[in-house]
């Protein structure tokens, strides 16, 4: 293309059925190539809105087999280079072509800044709403310039232009809400809808270890306290480091996590794990994604889930250790809280990301209450089993993804006719 940006492979979707929404999904993220909550949630949320209106995923990266993806795409060559603000102009380049495909739609929807400017000129270029969901707010994540370099000043344009001229932002839950409201108040509140997260609770549910957890150097006979995450400021995990050593001896600690945001991090965290384990600490790294049986196994399996995040809009994985019936400790952070229950779904722990980020005593508290939170459920495996019990009963009752698709085909629908989108 004249671009530079390579469309890879079209693949194209399912026959369209007359009287339904044309829906273009725009994400960097869809499987197999997912490495975070966002990637997860377009996957999910597409699957269960294609009963409801006519699905186009339009992704970055190679093609893909799936019949909702329309198309696929890679940065210009020339922005494949090494420079930390490659990254953010490689993100435009596929951007500009994506919006010159998206020709014939009813609704894009875009999910993260990388994909919000294709959503904005795909508005502009084809007058067709624009529905952005904010799965975190790149303001709100200053650590992501260590990343980026210079290309945070543009994720944070990308970002700024699609939500202040969208026809609807979908926040993942209230506190993601008065977040985009706080951050960006050129947007109109009445724009801005809260739909939360899902969860396949099909997928999702407790299941035996068999040989997964020994395959991966786990002990199936002690407490497992288990993390997952990306390696990035935002979820806390040197701070379960820290807290580590004062961790009940009788457990181990499992962390299931890859894909660090710089080499600095990286390294750090790498200290970190090595100097819990010379003070004697049962740790497990496992430093690459866990095949998703592997993962529900050891979610099930495990006595306590751990979210030490000091940033999360959301938090899907608490949604995914609570469909296993695990009891989960987390940082009382953004949407957490509207998620776990404290005293019920597990334990919430006080948190103030100003105060630890500047204050290493604050910090240390949290690493301390942290660490009291997750000895108590060790201590006592029938409170942490009545915990996971209430945790699946939870996610049952209000964490769907067919509730929440069909919240935002209802959405669509109040976009393009000014229905109820509640109908």
């Amino acid at each position: 293309m004249s671009l530079g940006a390579v469309r890879g492979g079209s693949i194209g979707v399912g026959a369209a059925h007359p009287g339904r929404l044309r829906v273009g999904i725009l994400t960097r993220e869809f499987p197999p190539e997912v490495y975070g909550g966002a990637g997860v949630h377009v996957d999910y949320l597409s699957r269960a809105l294609a009963p409801h209106v006519d699905v186009a995923v339009h992704c970055f990266g190679e093609p893909r087999d799936s019949p909702l993806v329309a198309a696929t795409y890679r940065p210009w060559r020339a922005l494949e280079g090494g420079r930390p603000e490659d990254a953010a102009l490689g993100a435009m380049s596929v951007d500009l072509a994506m919006a010159d495909a998206l020709e014939g739609l009813d609704i894009v929807h875009s999910h993260t800044w990388y994909a919000n400017l294709a959503g904005h000129l795909a508005k502009l270029l084809w007058e067709v709403p624009h529905v952005c969901t904010t799965h975190s707010l790149e303001p709100l994540r200053p650590w992501k310039a260590e990343q980026l370099g210079g290309g945070y000043a543009l994720s944070l344009f990308c970002e700024r232009t699609a939500l202040e001229s969208a026809d609807a932002v979908i926040a993942v839950s209230e506190a993601m809400r008065r977040d985009v409201l706080a951050v960006y108040p050129a947007v109109d509140p009445d724009r801005v809808h809260v739909i939360h997260n899902g969860i396949d609770a099909t997928e999702y549910r407790p299941t035996g270890a068999g040989d997964a957890l020994t395959r991966h150097g786990i002990d199936p006979d002690r407490p497992l306290v288990v993390f997952v995450g990306r390696i990035t400021r935002q979820k806390g995990l040197p701070h379960l480091l820290n807290a580590a050593p004062d961790l009940d001896r009788s457990a181990q600690l499992v962390l299931v996590a890859s894909s660090p945001d710089t080499p600095e991090i990286a390294a750090e965290v790498r200290a970190l794990y090595e100097a819990a384990r010379e003070v004697g600490e049962s740790v497990v790294w496992i430093d690459s994604m866990l095949p998703h049986r592997d993962l529900v196994a050891l979610l099930s399996h495990a006595q306590v889930f751990v979210c030490p995040s000091v940033y999360e809009p959301f938090g899907l994985v608490n949604l995914e250790a609570m469909a296993c019936e695990t009891a989960v400790v987390a940082s009382a952070v953004g949407g957490i809280p509207e998620i776990v229950v404290d005293a019920e779904t597990g334990y919430l722990i006080p948190c103030d990301p100003g105060a630890i980020a500047a204050d290493v005593s604050a910090a240390r508290r949290f690493e301390a209450e942290l660490a009291t939170g997750i000895n108590a459920l060790i201590a006592d495996r029938r409170l942490a089993a009545e915990m996971g019990r209430a945790g699946r009963s939870r996610v049952l009752r209000s964490f769907t993804w067919e509730r929440i698709a069909a919240e935002t085909a209802g959405l669509y629908r109040s976009l393009v006719t000014g229905a109820d989108r509640t109908q």
